[in-house]
């Protein structure tokens, strides 16, 4: 009798690194630009990303890497700045949770409530009343960031709301997975406290491939980790479109 062999699909561990000490850390894997120039260099096209949010410098020699082996995205525009320990509830209140998000009109809902649940201390709103969309374009926080109740709906919001990226010190555990799993937002980690280096309304740019953050507000750049694996999911768009693409299971139209 022939021997059958088997090939086991590969795993993905997508637990925040800095929340789960004792399982592989995501950043373990470094996905640097070949790029040392934090410009897009004029000899490659800009094309959108799959939700038109996200720019993405592709070489034109058709020799380069994929997006996904070596990522290249870069996210400009303005920053919208929280602090420490933001929860769920603040980010999407549990009184929205009725929307459905693949409902687009639904989800776009979604987007006019993304973090209306923020104290009035923030004085500046994150999506302006009436509006569906937000003028910031990247959230930065603190440490803790997406902990309380564990609700998709979290990241959803913040992606219908236009965000392309949140950078913050740490992030809870369910979080970060949820933000991977459904391919909504880079949850970027960075290496020091930009939530008190940045301000609201700071023009920011992110260079994925670099794992960098530059605030052209204030002239610095700062180091942030690397988001490792959970990058090529989020670029295919959340964990079941990776697998379809992958062959890990069915695509929709098998």
């Amino acid at each position: 009798m022939a021997a059958i062999s088997t090939v086991t699909p590969p795993t993905f561990n997508l637990s925040s690194p800095s929340r789960n000490p004792n399982s592989a850390s995501l950043s373990s894997l470094k996905l640097a630009s070949p790029d040392a120039n934090p410009s897009i260099p004029s000899s490659r096209s800009l094309k959108l990303h799959r939700n038109s949010r996200f720019v993405t410098a592709a070489a034109t020699s058709p020799s380069a890497a994929s997006p996904a082996a070596n990522p290249t995205n870069t996210f400009h525009g303005l920053c919208y700045v929280v602090g420490d320990n933001i929860d769920t509830d603040q980010i999407i209140p549990a009184e929205y949770l009725t929307l459905v998000p693949s409902n687009p009109d639904e989800y776009e809902k979604l987007g006019s409530y993304a973090l209306i649940g923020l104290p009035s201390t923030y004085e500046s709103r994150f999506v302006e009343p009436g509006a569906t969309k937000t003028k910031y374009t990247i959230v930065i926080g603190g440490d803790n960031f997406g902990c309380g109740s564990s609700r998709e709906h979290a990241p959803v919001a913040l992606g219908a709301a236009g965000v392309a990226a949140v950078v913050a010190e740490s992030y809870a555990r369910i979080f970060f997975r949820n933000s991977v799993a459904t391919g909504e937002i880079y949850p970027l980690e960075s290496e020091g406290r930009l939530c008190d280096e940045c301000t609201t309304g700071d023009v920011v740019t992110i260079e994925l491939g670099e794992s960098k953050l530059i605030n052209h507000t204030t002239g610095k750049e700062y180091k942030l980790k690397p988001i490792g694996d959970a990058g090529p999911v989020i670029e295919a768009g959340g964990i079941f479109a990776y697998a379809r693409k992958a062959g890990m299971i069915p695509s929709r139209d098998a």
